[in-house]
């Protein structure tokens, strides 16, 4: 990412955990920014480098999010009504869209010194430990310097929180680490049926789209001899493995990168799919959206040849969503005829 600095090009390497590009055009603020002067960049696609003290650009992006709320409700009471729920449903994306498009452009400076990945403003919080949580190696030499969206930033933080103290899954009794952008079993419902279904055996079982494991993990703790847990992400594979490993279950459960399912047949498939239609905006989005639904039409078609015979299948199926993106649902374990009748 490269700006113009008191006359002189200066340029650095730019952090999204998201895959959102760097922007083109930046310019320097600190505490003397506004909210509708730094609307008024956004509306350019001019992001906005932060000079000042961390608590201000904090203040700032909050700021900004309440501007565009009320912008937005402003209006929403204006403009015609939707005449389809679809039609609804794509302006509320657009808006959502837009505002996180904005609230992206607020940049906060990074450097490496001594090793340790720091904020250079005044107040800034200790970070270094969740900036390589989230973006792993940087590829920063000493002296280096980076760039992040303040926006990704605190959700980068609020995750390695989350990551560190691990989510409650009541019932395995025992908690699961979310890496960053995986999706957070922060809803038991679901869970705790794939935990009280009856099984149709315990030989084996495949878990799909397996994201943090925790699946995987219920059904090894219910005596599945073996599970085979598949995801296209590989922060999701890596965060299933990792939780197999803490939970030593290693030895039962495996996660792999995979497109749906593995080879072979299993006597149980379970999986809680992207449920909301339409393009991902970001790959953090990947585990919420199924662009043309293509999970959900994949999913069902592919069953008949990965079922042993008298195997049960089961969907999650998500009927509201939290502010985390996380959904509660119905989940059904069905027994299906042989493979072949279908």
């Amino acid at each position: 990412m490269t700006w113009e600095e008191r006359g002189v090009q200066s340029s650095t390497k730019w952090l999204s955990a998201s895959e959102r590009p760097a922007p083109k055009h930046v310019v320097l603020v600190d505490d003397r920014l506004t909210a509708d002067r730094a609307i008024g960049f956004a509306s350019q696609g001019t992001a906005m480098l932060w000079q000042g003290d961390i608590h201000g650009a904090k203040q700032i992006l909050s700021a900004i999010g309440r501007r565009l709320t009320r912008q937005g409700a402003k209006t929403g009471k204006r403009g015609a009504a939707p005449a389809t729920a679809a039609e609804q449903f794509y302006r509320i994306r657009q808006m959502h869209a837009q505002r996180s498009r904005v609230l992206s452009l607020i940049l906060i400076p990074l450097e490496l010194q001594g090793g340790v990945v720091s904020i250079p403003l005044p107040r800034a919080p200790e970070v270094d430990a969740a900036i390589r949580f989230a973006y792993g190696d940087l590829g920063l030499g000493e002296q280096d310097r980076a760039v992040v969206s303040l926006q990704e930033l605190v959700g980068v933080l609020s995750a390695h929180q989350w990551y560190v103290n691990g989510v409650d899954v009541p019932s395995l009794g025992v908690r699961i680490h979310p890496h960053y952008g995986t999706f957070m079993p922060t809803r038991h419902e679901y869970v705790d049926l794939v935990a009280s279904a009856p099984l149709p055996a315990h030989d084996l079982a495949f878990d799909i789209g397996t994201g943090t494991g925790v699946f995987s993990a219920v059904l090894a703790k219910r005596g599945i001899r073996r599970v085979i847990g598949t995801d296209l992400q590989k922060r999701a594979v890596d965060c299933a493995t990792e939780n197999f490993e803490l939970l030593g279950i290693a030895d039962v459960a495996e996660a792999r990168i995979c497109d749906i399912f593995p080879e072979g047949k299993a006597s149980l498939i379970v999986c809680n799919p992207p449920w909301l239609p339409g393009s991902a905006a970001t790959s953090l989005d990947a585990a919420i959206y199924d662009p043309g639904s293509q999970m959900l039409l994949s999913y069902p078609a592919g069953l008949p040849s990965h079922l042993s015979e008298g195997a049960r299948v089961g969907l999650s199926s998500p009927t509201s969503q939290n502010s985390s993106g996380c959904g509660r649902g119905r989940c059904c374990l069905t027994r299906l005829p042989a493979p072949g009748s279908m």
